[in-house]
């Protein structure tokens, strides 16, 4: 074949490739790019979907440090994120240890406890809904029978902590990332400590913790990027009350965007958002370093 006719041939799979990939780039400008680059002009503007856009500067992002319903619903996010998160990673890491063990119906047992991290966030919402009930919810039932009374789980003083414990609800999605972790980890490591005279306590924080502390990191990044997002709950079920007390970022963004009309101050405050996932991810990979151990890195370096 000569270099004209392969030259021709390239350029015809150049084309295919390019055809076959426009579809995907046009989804991508239109549904991504687009309002990425629209909300972040809308953040430097007054605008309320019914009148033409307005800019006004950095007056949007100035007027976050006198917003006490921003600075409330900041520290109620990040509450509900250190504690949720740190629930959900030790849950999962719990569940992972038992589900790697070799027993019949092991399989059944793992698809059971990750089932619940692909179901919908309302169906989920309206079902603790009913399990949370002062009055006829599972819990303040079973409570009952052993002679205590059940709280009000959506009252001030209870309903950030009862979101939190249905966060729980979730940790089948890092238990089978966990999982992966665990099943890496060598046997001759633990027959080696086992001949040492290892105990299980020894075993686990020396073999299984720096093995799988990859895998404790990408859970917890993931986990704070989550977090930080929740809105379904308190949507659901308690709108963001009562007295604040679940007025998560998110919900006061939505309703700054849909309830308020002020297009401009909830696209300033999903870019600061963004700046704060950025610091918080930032944050944990500096701090990786004394924590996570990489084989691969530790093997070139000796």
């Amino acid at each position: 074949m000569n270099q004209k006719r392969r030259g021709r041939i390239a350029r015809r799979e150049s084309v295919a490739f390019y055809l076959f990939l426009l579809p995907w780039l046009i989804g991508l400008s239109l549904f991504y790019i687009s309002p990425i680059l629209t909300s972040f002009y809308l953040s430097f503007c007054k605008y309320d979907l019914l009148t033409p856009s307005r800019f006004i500067g950095l007056e949007n992002y100035r007027n976050f440090i006198v917003d006490p319903l921003f600075r409330e619903s900041l520290k109620v996010t990040v509450i509900y994120s250190v504690v949720s998160v740190s629930l959900i990673l030790s849950v999962g890491l719990v569940i992972a240890l038992l589900m790697i063990q070799k027993i019949r119906g092991i399989l059944a047992f793992r698809a059971v406890f990750y089932m619940p991290s692909v179901m919908a966030g309302v169906s989920v919402a309206f079902l603790f809904m009913w399990v949370f009930s002062k009055q006829y919810g599972v819990i303040n039932y079973f409570l009952s029978v052993i002679g205590i009374r059940g709280p009000d789980w959506f009252s001030i003083r209870w309903a950030l902590w009862t979101l939190i414990l249905m966060s729980v609800w979730t940790a089948g999605g890092p238990m089978l990332i966990y999982l992966a972790g665990l099943m890496s980890i060598p046997t001759q490591l633990y027959e080696s400590a086992t001949l040492d005279g290892a105990g299980i306590w020894r075993k686990f924080w020396h073999i299984t913790v720096p093995m799988i502390s990859p895998v404790i990191l990408f859970n917890l990044v993931m986990g704070f990027i989550g977090s930080f997002q929740a809105f379904t709950q308190a949507y659901i079920m308690t709108g963001g009350g009562p007295g604040y007390a679940t007025f998560f970022y998110v919900f006061y963004l939505f309703q700054n965007a849909f309830a308020f009309l002020k297009m401009g101050y909830a696209s300033a405050q999903a870019w600061v958002l963004l700046v704060i996932i950025m610091l918080i991810t930032l944050l944990i990979f500096r701090s990786s370093g004394t924590w996570v151990y990489y084989e691969a890195a530790r093997k070139k370096g000796r």
